[in-house]
């Protein structure tokens, strides 16, 4: 990395690669280099054969590789709060390598993620691919997520930068805050990540800040990310983000997203051949453009790129493994967790059934299959499992699943798509494995007509439909069914994040056809390229809420122990739109109490990405939260109820007690702007300065299967580094993970309490070791206003060492600096 300050060339770096890179931009003619700076396509960056440049591909994937094409198969991991909730580095490497190699196969060279937003608000609809509430925590996963990324050869692109909390009227809002409040929390985060790992890219946000759009925000994008951070990256815009031309090219933006249109081309030929922008600074970023594509291999010459290795049986082993050392349990009353395998368990809930495995948006990916907590629980415990099914979770049909249709061409599980032209060409003919697809125009085609066909093999009482804007026609046997889509304008892209649906219910006989027929061109006249998501509905009309609590409280009643499965779907837990409530949807709530009345023992799972609100906390006897734990999901979540693998998670979020009881919580912007008021004190650390109520559970919480005892911990400095060492003993009767945890307390209320650093110990029953948590040197200063920089916080600062805020288990004084 260039020393911090550095300006011009050292900023690039001063290797011999990067001069080849400067030769091969001064090469080309001006038109040439401002078409590379552009998007070719909506994931792909145009090839130059003159200088041996090949098509560079970009692929969303927070949590697997969703491909650039039309989507295919690929590894859904678990999403980011699950991930995090290890607070394990080595964890956020292992998915890091995954996807590395998932791009891999692929042809991907550059991965849209991790994303290191905050969860200031639990409101966020994005907050699922976003590890934490805290940006040391964020920071440093991230770091080790980016640098076995790039180990393997795929570029890393951490967005979005910055201060892009919320979805609601996300590429508009100015986001107001102090300085101090944008250094220590949402800038920290990208500078751990700058300075640990040396991203090859960063995305740039489409909010404001401080009412300057992100894309052309040079006090950020070039006076702090380079000037400052020394860092030689490429800055991408996220997807539409950029809408001038002279003003973000100077600030810093390196490529424009998506293209082949965008506001940069003509325009900034135009500024150059007039004198209103230095051809310089169009080189500068042709550069950087080189320098990544010599990074990730397309640059002739730059290598070849990775080949994946892995084979099914061990990535099956990985995806469980990391889905159940990521659930965390947050009560256990009792001991009544780990299920004992001899009792009978009524497994109750649709999301028991469906488990919801991953968010909406562009973090969702085609998983080759999905496993249910149902189906991985029957494979352990077999005909002592009763399985009901519980209330209704949507508000919006989902798409049908691949067991629910079939292609009639092939048999295959899966839809029939065609693609047709303005003109009648066919533009795409194939299988789908999902009912749901994303569609774009193609080379040398625009979308007119969507064809879906498939075959219902069960027939019955069903709810059909479709899903995308367009003008329908639905052929279901003797039904025809018509219906036109648009958008609501709530949301940008909410044609492809949030597509609009309409159903019918029908009465159909086994393996009949459906025909739908959509108009797209229409809908999309003044809206080019078209890019959505289309799709067929085809389930089984859901039963009356009241019939469905009353069957769960019978199946409870006849178990030796209720497991029941609430959650949120891709409705409360997607981009593009903020929740108003972290109430459970529907009537889970009321199914929970129903059952926990009679059943002989409940345990709750709940399969939520973020905080929801438990009003029967004290009516069941354990709690386990799971995430959106991926196509293994079902697996990982059955091993960790069973005590196959431990449970050993840790809240990445603070759950706060009622809807509002949080120190940040409205997330809809007035008059265009939405301030940060409650400043450096985001989630835990406004709760533990009395500026929100008790939560229902701290950040850093989790009991896992182990009982810990804690002896008095000591604070030295080693070198420049201050180490907090304690003595843990495993007084439980299991092998057990521990995640120690460190916290800087300073005196008075002007600074807020803040986590410093962790480290986890893994200890037989009856065991004692020595736990060491270096603190984190960048979590001991703070930002002065007055002098325009930092200055350490006093020495002698309060250490606190916690399983969890909730559960403080010493004390010490830092040692004060010779």
């Amino acid at each position: 990395m260039a020393n911090p300050g550095a300006a011009g060339d050292e900023r690039l770096g001063s290797a011999p690669a990067v001069e080849a890179c400067r030769d091969l931009a001064a090469s080309l003619d001006l038109r040439t280099k401002v078409r590379l700076l552009t998007g070719s396509g909506y994931f792909t960056v145009a090839a130059e054969e003159s200088i041996g440049l090949r098509e560079l591909r970009m692929s969303d994937g927070p949590s697997g590789v969703r491909g650039t094409d039309a989507p295919q198969a690929a590894a859904l991991l678990p999403n980011a709060t699950l991930v995090a909730a290890s607070w394990s580095e080595q964890t956020a490497s292992v998915v890091g390598e995954i996807l590395a190699e998932e791009a891999a196969a692929q042809n991907v060279h550059l991965l849209l993620g991790p994303t290191i937003n905050l969860h200031r608000s639990v409101l966020g609809g994005r907050l699922f691919e976003a590890f934490s509430e805290d940006p040391l925590l964020t920071g440093r996963l991230a770091a080790a997520y980016v640098s076995a990324l790039q180990r393997r050869g795929i570029g890393a692109c951490p967005k979005h930068f910055v201060a892009n909390e919320s979805e609601t009227e996300r590429t508009t809002v100015s986001v107001e805050m102090d300085e101090a409040t944008l250094r220590e929390v949402y800038l920290l985060p990208f500078e751990i990540v700058v300075q640990d790992a040396d991203p090859w890219s960063i995305m740039a946000a489409y909010n404001r800040v401080s009412g300057v759009p992100a894309t052309e925000n040079r006090r950020l994008l070039t006076g702090v990310l380079r000037d400052e951070w020394g860092w030689n990256g490429l800055v991408v815009s996220d997807w539409g983000a950029t809408t001038s031309d002279v003003a973000s090219a100077t600030a810093g933006l390196d490529l424009v997203m998506p293209g082949p249109e965008g506001p940069w081309g003509a325009a900034l030929v135009n500024a150059v051949e007039t004198g209103m922008l230095a051809e310089s600074v169009i080189d500068e970023h042709v550069v950087r453009l080189l320098i990544l594509a010599m990074r990730t291999g397309v640059l002739d010459g730059s290598g070849p790129p990775l080949r994946s290795t892995q084979d099914p049986e061990s990535r099956r082993a990985q995806l469980t493994t990391l889905a159940a050392a990521g659930c965390t349990v947050l009560t256990n009353h009792g001991a009544t967790l780990p299920l004992d395998r001899d009792s009978r368990v009524a497994l109750i809930g649709r999301h028991a059934i469906e488990t919801v495995c991953l968010g909406g948006g562009s973090a969702e990916v085609m998983p080759p299959y999905t496993v249910s907590i149902a189906e991985g629980l029957s494979e352990l415990l077999g005909d002592r499992l009763i399985v009901a099914g519980g209330v209704e979770v949507r508000d919006r049909p989902p798409a049908a699943q691949p067991e629910v249709v079939t292609d009639p061409v092939t048999g295959r599980p899966g839809v029939r798509c065609v693609v047709l032209s303005e003109d009648g060409c066919v533009l795409v003919d194939g299988h789908r494995p999902a009912a749901k697809d994303l569609i774009s125009d193609p080379p040398g085609g625009r979308v007119d007509t969507i064809l879906l066909r498939a075959l219902v093999p069960l027939g019955g009482y069903l709810e059909v439909g479709g899903i995308g804007v367009g003008d329908w026609e639905i052929l279901a046997g003797d039904e025809r069914i018509t219906f036109s889509l648009r958008v609501s304008g709530r949301c940008f892209g909410e044609e492809a994040l949030a597509p609009p649906v309409s159903t019918a219910r029908v009465v159909m006989s086994p393996g009949t056809l459906v025909e739908a027929r959509v108009a797209v061109g229409p809908a999309f006249q003044a809206h080019r390229p078209v890019y959505g998501n289309w799709g067929l509905v085809a389930r089984s009309v859901p039963p009356d809420d009241a019939d469905s609590i009353a069957r769960a409280a019978s199946a409870a009643a006849a178990a030796d122990v209720a497991v029941v499965v609430v959650g949120t779907t891709q409705e409360q837990e997607t981009e593009s739109i903020d929740k108003s409530t972290i109430r459970l949807p529907g009537a889970q709530d009321a199914m929970v109490s129903a059952v926990a009345a009679r059943a002989r023992r409940t345990v709750v799972v709940v399969n939520a990405a973020t905080p929801v609100l438990m009003p029967w906390l004290d009516e069941v006897d354990a709690i386990v939260w799971c995430g959106l734990p991926g196509q293994e999901g079902g697996r990982g979540v059955a091993a960790a109820l069973l005590g196959d693998i431990e449970p050993a998670g840790r809240l990445v979020t603070t759950f706060p007690a009622e809807d509002g009881a949080a120190p940040a919580w409205a997330v809809t912007p007035s008059e265009g702007r939405l301030t940060y008021r409650e400043g450096r004190f985001i989630g835990y650390r406004g709760h533990w300065a009395g500026l929100a109520p008790e939560p229902a559970f701290w950040f850093g919480h989790g009991l896992g299967y182990g009982a810990w005892e804690y002896g008095s911990p000591t604070a030295a400095r080693e070198g420049d580094d201050v180490v907090v060492t304690v003595e843990v003993t495993n007084a439980g009767i299991r092998e057990s993970r521990e995640v120690v945890q460190v916290y800087v307390e300073p005196a008075g209320t002007e600074e807020p309490i803040r986590l410093a650093g962790w480290t986890s110990v893994t200890v037989a029953p009856g065991a004692t070791v020595t736990a060491r948590v270096v603190i984190d040197s960048r979590i001991c200063r703070r930002w002065d206003q007055a002098r325009g920089g930092w200055v350490a916080v006093a020495d002698g600062n309060g250490l606190v060492v916690a399983r969890g805020l909730g559960d403080i288990r010493g004390r010490v004084r830092a040692p004060r600096s010779s």
